[in-house]
């Protein structure tokens, strides 16, 4: 096949030009990306020759190379991996489409320091491209494991890329750069110096599980000295703790993650006895941007006896632990293992119960013991981690133990359930809370009103899940859940409610206005009710005790479920001058149209008030319009 020429797309070639003209400060970084795409051929390759017997292919001696030329500036990554097809060279390296290269531009641009912006390359899995940050010209020359033939892709980066078939490629990928001039001012070094090289692959490849060799170059003798491994090799989570550093615990994470920041935290665990294996975990710093996306791949590296089978294992940790990184070593499970027979598996079920148990009691540690850190994670991860009080009774009190709420006791610190109820006044048996989508729409919504008068606590709830744990769990430590905005609300706070002779006066005096609201608005409204909860506002909507609220109708229709609206109850303030005035037009005239007027102005202004909108906004407008105009004359 001849030699063809393409060209990269846009975003691509605006890439290139970041990396050519070099926006980061350490250029070493390209070195690990290129060895961490090598050790995962091979480990591609190590996987598909136990899974697949008939493979034509030599994994006896499975290595990453590093070769260097001083006087023809160049350096080569090679390895005896998986390898490309034409056709995969041409999607995963002509175009970048799927690796969120927009996204990657668009955090580029909001990095704020160059450790941030280094951070970038190997989250959106551009890290292929970084070669041109030290490179003017790279080739990679590749061949798919059970193809004959190879394929060789070249670029200076420059806009286009030619793509070629070759027939003598070996097994495996490499990928040789046409180095740069050093230029230390530009922090450009010399990446032909041999301890150039090795230093690097110490500080970030030392816990590769492939050797990683330099080829020495060939000398004017006939004896050319044999290639030095450069890393250790030995697995991290197998050695103990104190002969490991926070470097290189950070720099496995920051392999398996490519988040390629420091991890908040570092998680150790060892079982021993019938069923063996080791735990590596890392709690990362930031959630990453796809977090909650359908397309967001979750899973830690599952190993067994240092062979990795499975990059993404999600049967080790629950959904809502997606976000924790790391790796498993198993000892006594099957090579030959697939995701089907892992969801059943025995073991891998006795893992996860383990593995969910220490990274709860890990977040309560650090609770307790770094206030500072614990308000990093869970900034970034409570949303996700209250997932599992729907999903996981078993752990749901332990979820409930780390968890933390906005809350009307202070404007700045989140509070715990357990402190709420240490607060609790006298005579109130009830933790409320509300829903919604921000601290100050909440606040200022009528439901508060009388909570806040009385000076009772509230829960500030502004995460979609908070819509559906709370009944879901229902109470805690015999304190029942309720919802400010659902049901009927009577506080009996100390002396200041009225008492049950003026309560029953104040029924019988709104009687007929209530009834006559009710059958005006039914269309509307599935009751018409006095308030207790209202002190300012004259009048709110609320849901029934047991039905849904609008937020969860709306989270369901998004998912795709259809649900048939719910009728409200509009609850009217009987103390305001608004609902005084209406009762007594309502008493005192026969011809009421007018008033159905006040009463659609009246409940309209209830459902704006908590941040609806009327059933037909143009006549609400039309309503108030003429209303005012009224006021002039």
């Amino acid at each position: 096949m001849p030699t063809e020429m393409f060209e990269f797309q846009v975003e691509a070639r605006q890439l290139l030009q970041l990396m050519i003209h070099s926006v980061y400060s350490n250029k070493d970084v390209f070195l690990r990306e290129l060895v961490s795409n090598a050790s995962d051929a091979l480990d591609k390759l190590r996987l598909e020759a136990l899974r697949d017997d008939s493979l034509d292919a030599d994994t006896s001696d499975l290595h990453i190379e590093i070769e260097l030329d001083q006087g023809g500036r160049t350096l080569t990554v090679r390895d005896n991996g998986i390898g490309m097809s034409y056709e995969e060279v041409g999607k995963l390296i002509g175009t970048i489409a799927n690796s969120g290269t927009a996204a990657f531009l668009e955090e580029l641009k909001e990095a704020q320091d160059a450790a941030g912006a280094e951070g970038l390359i190997g989250q959106f899995g551009v890290g292929f491209y970084s070669g041109f940050m030290v490179a003017d010209e790279m080739t990679l020359v590749t061949r798919r494991t059970g193809e004959s033939s190879g394929t060789r892709w070249s670029s200076r980066g420059e806009g286009t890329y030619t793509l070629e078939t070759v027939d003598d490629a070996p097994q495996g990928t490499s990928v040789t750069l046409h180095l740069k001039p050093a230029d230390p001012d530009n922090q450009l070094h010399d990446y032909t110096a041999v301890w150039t090289i090795k230093e690097i692959v110490k500080r970030y490849s030392d816990f590769i599980t492939w050797p990683i060799r330099l080829v020495p170059e060939a000398g004017d003798g006939e004896d050319t000295p044999e290639a030095e491994t450069l890393n250790s090799m030995k697995a991290l989570w197998a050695r103990s703790r104190d002969e490991v550093s926070d470097d290189e615990y950070h720099e496995l994470y920051k392999h398996v993650s490519h988040d390629w920041r420091d991890p908040l935290e570092t998680i150790r665990l060892q079982a021993e006895g019938t069923f063996e294996y080791q735990a590596l975990l890392f709690l990362p710093a930031h959630a990453p941007h796809d977090l909650f996306t359908r397309d967001f791949r979750r899973g830690l590296q599952l190993y067994v006896k240092r062979v990795l089978i499975m990059d993404d294992c999600e049967a080790l940790l629950p959904p809502y632990l997606r976000f924790v990184k790391g790796v498993v070593d198993a000892q006594d499970l099957s090579l030959n293992v697939s995701r089907e027979i892992l969801q059943q598996d025995r073991h891998i079920r006795m893992i996860q119960r383990r593995l969910t148990k220490k990274v709860l009691s890990s977040v309560k540690d650090m609770k307790a013991n770094d206030p500072d850190k614990y308000v990093t994670f869970w900034r970034e991860f409570g949303a996700v981690l209250k997932e599992g009080l729907l999903s996981d009774s078993d752990n749901r009190d332990a979820l409930l133990a780390v968890a933390s709420f906005a809350s009307t006791h202070a404007e700045d610190e989140p509070t715990t359930l357990q402190q709420y109820v240490e607060r609790m006044k006298d005579g109130h048996d009830d933790i409320y809370y509300m829903t919604g989508e921000s601290r100050q729409s909440i606040e200022n919504s009528p439901h508060m009103e009388a909570f806040a008068a009385r000076g009772i606590e509230v829960l500030l709830l502004t995460d979609p899940v908070d819509e559906v744990w709370v009944d879901a769990v229902g109470d805690f430590k015999g304190k029942r859940l309720r919802s400010v905005a659902k049901g009927e609300i009577d506080l009996d706070a100390e002396g200041d409610e009225p008492s049950d002779e003026e309560r029953d006066k104040q029924a019988g005096a709104y009687a007929g206005l209530l009834h006559w609201m009710k059958e005006e608005l039914g269309e509307e409204v599935k009751d018409v009710r006095l308030s207790t909860r209202l002190t300012v506002s004259p009048a709110c909507v609320v849901s029934d005790a047991h039905d849904l609220t609008p937020a969860l109708e709306n989270m369901y229709r998004a998912m795709g479920q259809e649900i048939p609206p719910t009728k409200r109850i509009l609850e009217l303030n009987p103390a305001h001058p608004l609902v005084q005035g209406l009762n007594e037009a309502y008493q005192q005239r026969e011809d009421r149209a007018e008033l159905v007027e006040t009463a659609e102005l009246l409940h309209g202004l209830a459902v704006l008030a908590e941040g609806g909108q009327p059933k037909e906004p143009a006549r609400f407008v039309k309503l108030v319009a003429q209303r005012l105009e009224r006021t002039l004359h």
